[in-house]
């Protein structure tokens, strides 16, 4: 990386590890009081640029000159067992840019607004209530990330996409081993192209008899079969995953905070604002926010020149004091969408309403039929995926207040 001769900050190295699971990196806070863009060492030695602050990694995902295309020469890989040929990335709305990306996400986007999603509310509903309803009746204690927190937005991303649930634990497993970095690469790759055999035969058997589900519809519009085979991939590893973090973390937060679990139990209506914090306070999918710049950019004072890698730090940015009046706290009356949980600008999660009713009806729905729920194991024998894209907990025992 070119124009780092300059360096006014002291050394940091990054991807951070979380050391406490239910709180941000420390080491964010000194991050924040740095320059607007400072530069940063990954884990091999290779320097690349880093953005902290709030309105800056606004900028930088807005901003066309940055890419998401990890194809491209430069992009910065977060550990070893990322492709290391850049072939072997998948070309999909995530990496793609304009003008391609646009009109990719235009073709799936009705799939996803708010309208759409409030008709599903009922059917999540449903699948909510199915799951407590075995959370309650399991042998104490349960583990309520595997009953719960995992099977909910499994199930709801299979109907939409057209994916049979009975494949469930197949596709779980994959994506698992897909987005661990702990994984070889030899591994992640298994892994990845299973998942994209397994979408290939789908995806057929589709385009010869189109179902009224996403992948049916968009086969029956004409879309591409590689194109399609990679949209479903995406879909369901990120349709899953990234919620079922969620409403892991979101109920050990509130089992940690009486008082929020009440405003949750008994203020239905705050409970989109309880949500809103809870996504800003744990931004579970930091590590895919990076960018490689396609041209020559002057930032905040930095040179960057075209290949420069920065990474987006989006968790430090919703803990920064210029856009959060009480970073340190969960707050629902200082509950905003400025955050960047969702990402920002182009690349904004296509799942974010989706996301946002699973976790509102999830959350609402067991602080009230299930208001004796306690952790089986003390906070600190929590086991976290660090080593994954996706944070979140390995599992979360718990006992009901319920006798069996």
């Amino acid at each position: 990386m070119q124009g780092t001769s300059d360096r006014t900050c002291p050394a940091v190295h990054l991807p951070v590890r979380r050391e406490d699971g239910l709180a941000p990196p420390g080491d964010y806070a000194g991050m924040l009081a740095l320059e607007p863009v400072f530069p940063a060492t990954l884990y091999d030695g290779r320097e690349v640029w880093a953005v902290a602050r709030h309105s800056v990694v606004r900028e930088v995902l807005n901003d066309v000159r940055f890419s998401t295309d990890r194809r491209r020469e430069g992009y910065p890989m977060l550990s070893a067992s990322q492709p290391a040929r850049r072939r072997d990335v998948p070309r999909n709305i995530i990496t793609m840019d304009p003008p391609e990306h646009p009109e990719a996400r235009r073709a799936v986007t009705q799939e996803f607004t708010s309208r759409r999603i409030n008709q599903l509310r009922p059917r999540i509903q449903q699948v909510v209530d199915e799951r407590i309803d075995r959370l309650l009746e399991a042998t104490q204690p349960v583990d309520l990330f595997e009953v719960l927190a995992l099977p909910v937005p499994s199930l709801v991303i299979c109907e939409l996409i057209g994916v049979p649930y009975r494949d469930h634990a197949f596709f779980e497993d994959r994506s698992s081993r897909f987005l661990s970095a702990a994984a070889s690469r030899e591994e992640r790759a298994a892994a990845v192209e299973e998942l994209r055999e397994y979408m290939h035969t789908l995806v057929a058997d589709k385009e010869r008899h189109p179902t009224e589900d996403l992948l049916g519809r968009q086969a029956r519009d004409g879309a591409e079969h590689d194109y399609l085979v990679e949209l479903g991939v995406l879909l369901l590893v990120a349709g899953h995953e990234t919620t079922a973090s969620m409403i892991g973390l979101g109920t050990l937060a509130l089992l940690q905070r009486p008082h929020l679990w009440e405003v949750v139990r008994t203020e239905p209506d705050r409970v989109p604002d309880v949500v809103e914090e809870l996504l800003r306070w744990f931004t579970i999918a930091e590590k895919v926010t990076v960018r490689v710049a396609i041209e020559d950019v002057e930032l905040h004072g930095r040179h960057i020149r075209a290949g420069d890698g920065l990474l987006l730090l989006t968790n430090a940015a919703n803990h920064d004091p210029e856009a959060v009046a009480h970073p340190e706290v969960i707050d629902p009356d200082q509950a905003s969408r400025q955050h960047l949980a969702f990402g920002f600008g182009p690349h904004l999660c296509l799942g974010a309403n989706l996301a946002r009713a699973e976790l509102e009806i999830a959350l609402g729905t067991l602080t009230r039929r299930v208001p004796g729920l306690r952790l089986a194991v003390p906070v600190s024998e929590l086991r976290f995926r660090h080593e994954s894209s996706i944070f979140g907990p390995l599992e979360i025992p718990v006992h009901t207040g319920t006798a069996h």
